[in-house]
């Protein structure tokens, strides 16, 4: 008996949570703000350039493949632990201008009309891009990087259709074998301002 009492002395004291404790942060340098960032205000870019007119950028996204095993003595269940992990392509979008950059990429990888022995530009057809999130005000928020993209996919025009009324959208699909958060670009101190002064 004592020595249970003394393990029960020895155990931490697990107290109610406080109603009265305030919420976490979820904005550091601007606790004021609880409205995570929105969707609809962002850039790409690659060889150091910001890309025009990009309308549309999927989530950079990766999953895990499940294993699943079991021994014989197991119960009739199995056992699950990760295996190889894969990155989605990143698709983009935007409206058809005189722009080249979707196209020039697209023919690095393989170039219609080329002789043999220069079909692919094999030194420079791979890129790392890097994805911009800016917040309501126009300031960067976040940033990821995304590692040795190519283009698998381009598509230089939408289906054209006379009685239509849209937007031409070209797109261009990026295979990529990594991303990671840019940790350099940190939450922005938001402004304030009253106009007219």
């Amino acid at each position: 008996q004592s020595s249970s009492s003394s393990r029960s002395s020895r155990s931490p004291a697990i107290s109610p949570p406080d109603a009265k404790e305030p919420p976490i942060a979820q904005f550091s340098i601007n606790p004021q703000r609880f409205d995570p960032y929105k969707n609809f205000k962002f850039r790409v870019k690659w060889d150091g350039r910001y890309v025009a007119g990009v309308s549309k950028c999927p989530a950079p996204k990766r999953s895990t493949e499940v294993v699943e095993h079991r021994e014989g003595g197991d119960p009739s269940t199995s056992r699950k632990s990760p295996g190889r992990t894969k990155f989605e392509a990143v698709t983009l979008e935007r409206g058809v201008t005189h722009d080249l950059e979707f196209e020039r990429w697209a023919n690095k990888v393989w170039n219609f009309g080329s002789g043999l022995g220069s079909e692919v530009s094999l030194a420079d057809f791979r890129k790392d891009i890097i994805i911009e999130v800016y917040n309501e005000a126009g300031q960067l928020a976040l940033a990821y990087k995304v590692f040795r993209c190519w283009a698998s996919e381009f598509q230089a025009l939408p289906d054209l259709d006379a009685n239509a009324n849209a937007v031409a959208i070209q797109t261009l699909k990026l295979e990529n074998e990594g991303w990671e958060r840019d940790l350099d670009v940190t939450e922005p101190a938001e402004p304030r301002f009253t106009e007219p002064a």
